[in-house]
């Protein structure tokens, strides 16, 4: 049973996708959402992630992503909450869904493979192997 749902959004074009998804599956009505987001540290800025638009100032603003938020929680059929962090993505990911207990995790993934992947790394792959739940890993494609 999926009592406790947290959603990673990281305000690239996925995001959309992401919520698509969440708004697909069948929630109870006792079921929590958490939709998060991970402000990078400036040490991570500088290692930007697969999963990372690199067109973007890696630096949304705070109010610009509290609104997307707000915006899609207004969506949502049950509770939901925010959570906007700042620290590594995945490391932060996992933290919170340990925290809320969450029984799935749903991210985004833009999908990139071979050197890109293995340079930049994945937050979605590493979140998938760290993580004590299970996850729901969504496809840009």
């Amino acid at each position: 049973m999926l009592n406790t749902i947290l959603v990673a959004l990281d305000g690239s074009e996925i995001a959309e996708r992401v919520i698509q998804t969440l708004q697909e599956l069948v929630l109870l009505k006792e079921s929590k959402i958490i939709l998060c987001h991970v402000f990078p540290t400036p040490e991570s800025e500088m290692e930007l992630s697969a999963d990372r638009p690199q067109g973007e100032s890696p630096t949304l603003s705070y109010f610009h992503v509290e609104k997307q938020l707000q915006s899609y929680q207004e969506q949502l059929p049950v509770n939901s909450e925010l959570e906007l962090v700042t620290g590594d993505p995945a490391e932060e990911i996992i933290r919170l869904a340990n925290i809320y207990q969450a029984d799935l995790i749903i991210i985004g993934s833009r999908g990139l493979t071979g050197m890109k992947r293995i340079v930049q790394g994945s937050v979605s792959s590493q979140v998938v192997e760290e993580a004590n739940c299970s996850v729901l890993v969504v496809k840009l494609n």
